[in-house]
């Protein structure tokens, strides 16, 4: 068991203790869905493996979140909010629009990227570097500004 999935369990006999049914009832969805994980890749999951299922539910709860403040349903949105919350407590922080345009730079100026072609081969690199400390449509949009500055 990795040490990330530990502090889960951890935390989730706290926030019984402490009756945060919000904490909770998120708690108990994420170590179900690293469960599910395990099942699938069939062997115990590292920290990076784990990371990953919370990175994969923080999207979902941000694209969710995104839909009911579209259509009206602040009440979801604000459950999907909390829920957001506590995955957010195991995630690294994210990076800022600058810091992601200089990570976006260096790998534009060493691989030498000329122009929007290269947008693919650009994500690649970018999302490997910024693993979890950046939400992919704001690095695709970085990155097309970056390479178009670039052809330029």
């Amino acid at each position: 068991m990795s040490s990330l999935e530990e502090t889960l369990k951890q935390d989730l006999i706290a926030s019984l203790k402490q009756g945060d049914q919000d904490s909770t009832n998120a708690l108990r969805f994420l170590i179900s869905q690293i469960q599910y994980a395990r099942i699938e890749k069939q062997e115990d999951l590292t920290d990076d493996d784990v990371m990953a299922v919370l990175v994969k539910q923080a999207k979902g709860r941000r694209e969710s979140i995104e839909a009911f403040q579209a259509g009206g349903r602040d009440d979801l949105a604000e459950k999907e909010q909390r829920d957001l919350a506590v995955i957010e407590r195991y995630l690294p922080e994210l990076l800022g629009e600058d810091e992601i345009r200089n990570v976006i730079r260096e790998i534009i100026s060493a691989e030498e990227f000329s122009g929007p072609a290269d947008i693919g081969r650009l994500m690649k690199g970018a999302m490997t570097r910024l693993k979890g400390q950046a939400d992919g449509k704001l690095v695709n949009r970085l990155a097309g500004e970056e390479l178009q500055r670039n052809a330029e």
